[in-house]
C-alpha cells in the first residue's frame, strides 16, 4: 500500500501546522523520513559507531561492514556493474562538481563542446559554466518546446564530433518533463563523448538501470529519496573513474605517501577523502530497503497518478497558470494563481497546513524563459494521496478568495 496508509511510518507527518493537519507537498526539495530510516541511524550511533576501514576492533569492523554494505545496496538499486562504481558524496551538487572538476578539466580544451538545456537546475549549469571558462570549451544549449519538452531529434543533432559532455536532468525539477537520455547517450557515444545525468528528481521515483540506459555518470541525493541529508551518490563507469584524478586529497584516499609525492587508491575510495558520511550511508541503505519494499514500479505509478490528477484539477480552475506540459509530467506541478506572488500563495497555503515550494527553484534561466520571477511548486511522493491533491485544490480556491479584489 502506498499513500496515506504509510503516514504511520513517518512521524513528522503526524503533526498539525496550527490547527490543520500537515499536507507535505515539497518532496522535490527534500522528502520526509520513515521511522525505519530514523531508527537505522539511531541504532548505528548507539551500537556500531566508529571510523571505517582503518580500525581492526569490533566497532570499526561493524561500521565498515555497514558502510560498504550501503554501497552494495546502492549498486543493486541502480543496477551498476560493480560496487566500486558507487562514490558517496555530499549530494547531487557535490557529485556534479566532482565530475566537472576532475573528468572535465582533464578532458576538455578550446573548441570542445558541452551540450545542455536552458532548463537545468543551477547545480547542472554552474559547474559547466566554470569549466567552459577555464578550458575554452563552449556551452551548447538545446532549445526545448514551449512546454519544456526536449525533442529527441533536435537533441541528437546538437551533439557533434566536438561534443565531449552532454549534461541533462533526467526529470526537470520545475516542469516535471522527462528527457530522452537514452537517445542522447547513444549519440554522444558515437562521437566519443560522455553523458552526465542529474538524477535528483528521477532516481527517487522510478526503477533505474544505469547499464540499460548506458549513461556514463549519474548524480543523485539521499535526502530526496527518504534518506538523510548530507549524502549523495556519484555513479561512474569504472573505466572512467579509474582514469580520473581525485577531487579532494587527504586521509583514506591514498595508496602510498612520501614527503614529495603520493599515489591514489582505486575507485571509489580515491574520491572519498577523510571520514565519510557513515551514519548517512546507513540511513540511505534503510531508505532503499523501504522503497524496494514498496516496489519502484508502484512508486512511479503512484506519483504519476497524483501528478496527473493534480494537473488536471488545477487546469480546470480559472486564473491558474500551469507551467510545463499538461500530461506526461513527473512528480512536480508548477503554477501561479493570477498575478499573486508565489511567496504569497505559499504563505496562505502554509496557514492551511499545506507545505509547497515557492521561488525560482534554482532555475533562474528557465524562469526567465517562462516570463516569471517565481512559481509555486507542489511535489508528490509515496506518502501523498488524492486527499492531498484535494487539499491543494482547496488551497488554490482559498488563495483566490483571500486575495479577492487583487486577483487578476
Amino acid at each position: 500500500m502506498i499513500g496515506r496508509a504509510l503516514i504511520e511510518d513517518f512521524p513528522i507527518l503526524q503533526q498539525k501546522i496550527g490547527d490543520a493537519p500537515l499536507v507535505y507537498l515539497d518532496s522535490a526539495a527534500s522528502s520526509q523520513k520513515p521511522r525505519a530510516v530514523i531508527e537505522a541511524i539511531s541504532r548505528y550511533y548507539e551500537h556500531d559507531h566508529a571510523n571505517v576501514h582503518r580500525g581492526v576492533h569490533t566497532l570499526g569492523s561493524r561500521a565498515t561492514e555497514a558502510y560498504e554494505g550501503a554501497r552494495e545496496k546502492v549498486r543493486r538499486f541502480i543496477h551498476a556493474r560493480r560496487a566500486s562504481e558507487i562514490v558517496f558524496t555530499r549530494g547531487t551538487t557535490a557529485s556534479l562538481n566532482l565530475i566537472a572538476k576532475t573528468y572535465g578539466e582533464a578532458k576538455l580544451g578550446p573548441g570542445d563542446e558541452i551540450v545542455l538545456t536552458p532548463n537545468e537546475h543551477h547545480a547542472n549549469l554552474l559547474p559547466w559554466q566554470r569549466l567552459a571558462r577555464q578550458t575554452g570549451a563552449r556551452l551548447v544549449f538545446v532549445e526545448p518546446s514551449p512546454e519544456g519538452i526536449l525533442d529527441e531529434t533536435r537533441l541528437t543533432q546538437a551533439i557533434s564530433p566536438r561534443t565531449k559532455i552532454v549534461a541533462l536532468a533526467h526529470v526537470s525539477n520545475v516542469l516535471g518533463t522527462i528527457q530522452p537520455i537514452q537517445a542522447a547517450a547513444a549519440r554522444v557515444h558515437e562521437v566519443g563523448g560522455v553523458i552526465v545525468i542529474d538524477g535528483a528528481q528521477s532516481v527517487p521515483h522510478m526503477p533505474y538501470d544505469v547499464q540499460a540506459l548506458d549513461i556514463d555518470f549519474l548524480a543523485f541525493s539521499g535526502h530526496k529519496m527518504l534518506g538523510p541529508t548530507g549524502i549523495g551518490v556519484l555513479y561512474g563507469k569504472y573505466e572512467l573513474l579509474k582514469d580520473m584524478e581525485p577531487y579532494e586529497l587527504g586521509g583514506e584516499m591514498i595508496d602510498t605517501v612520501s614527503l614529495h609525492e603520493a599515489t591514489w587508491r582505486d575507485p571509489p575510495w580515491r574520491f572519498e577523502a577523510g571520514t565519510p558520511p557513515i551514519a548517512e550511508a546507513v540511513g540511505l541503505a534503510a531508505a532503499i530497503d523501504y522503497l524496494e519494499g514498496l516496489g519502484m514500479n508502484e512508486v512511479e505509478a503512484h506519483v504519476l497518478r497524483l501528478t496527473e490528477s493534480a494537473t488536471r484539477a488545477l487546469g480546470e480552475i480559472p486564473g491558474v497558470t500551469i507551467y510545463g506540459p499538461r500530461a506526461g509530467r513527473h512528480a512536480v506541478l508548477t503554477f501561479n494563481i493570477g498575478s499573486i506572488h508565489a511567496h504569497d500563495t505559499a504563505t496562505v497555503f502554509d496557514s492551511m497546513g499545506i507545505a509547497v515550494r515557492a521561488g525560482h527553484h534554482c532555475a533562474q534561466p528557465l524562469m526567465k524563459r517562462l516570463g516569471v520571477n517565481s512559481t509555486v511548486r507542489a511535489s508528490f511522493y509515496v506518502y501523498n494521496d488524492m486527499q492531498d491533491v484535494e487539499a491543494l485544490v482547496a488551497g488554490v480556491h482559498h488563495v483566490k478568495e483571500f486575495f479577492g479584489d487583487v486577483f487578476g
